[in-house]
């Protein structure tokens, strides 16, 4: 579990990634010898902008490869100016943005031989969701329980993002279930 300290240092420099990348059009550099151990450790997160409570960009990951320092200011950036869903954020934008953080656990395997049982193992408002079919990958942050509070919806959005059909499950189809430390600065 993260101190309170080290939630602000994340919020900070996400802030200063962003503020970076407009006049260098890369994330803000990274001293590591400048942080707490724990912020130097390997971490996996996700940097959610929301503009008037809107999704403005989210970017991030699933496994741990970097220093959770280093992983929060990259994904700040990209999701400000390199999510394909968005144009790049603008100056006049950066003080409208609400920043959210999520801190992911390493996922866990979800053994489950049906859709149904799926739904049942699933805790809802508190699993973060991966399905993978082959190729075909995508997740949903346990935020997303507040948007799609039913499973069934949830399950099926997620298949569609996946880019399979709502009804689609197979034998081979794997699920992973993480949970998040989530903040923000508003």
């Amino acid at each position: 579990m993260l101190e309170t300290v080290d939630r602000q240092c994340l919020l900070d420099i996400a802030k200063h990634s962003i503020a970076y990348g407009l006049s260098h059009a890369c994330p803000a550099p990274v001293q590591l010898g400048d942080y707490a151990e724990t912020l130097r450790e390997p971490g996996a997160s996700f940097v959610t902008l929301k503009k008037s409570g809107e999704l403005r960009g989210c970017v991030g990951t699933l496994e741990p490869y970097q220093p959770l320092i280093e992983d929060v200011s990259y994904h700040a950036f990209s999701a400000a100016f390199r999510d394909t869903r968005f144009s790049p954020v603008s100056v006049q934008e950066v003080v409208l943005l609400e920043i959210h953080i999520s801190v992911l656990s390493l996922p866990e395997d979800i053994p489950c031989a049906s859709e149904a049982e799926l739904m049942q193992l699933l805790r809802t408002d508190i699993d973060g969701l991966v399905l993978q079919e082959g190729t075909h990958r995508a997740t949903f942050l346990p935020a997303m329980w507040q948007t799609l509070p039913d499973k069934e919806d949830f399950v099926q959005q997620l298949k569609i993002k996946a880019g399979l059909s709502a009804d689609y499950w197979s034998e081979t189809m794997q699920c992973f279930r993480y949970q998040v430390q989530e903040f923000g600065d508003r």
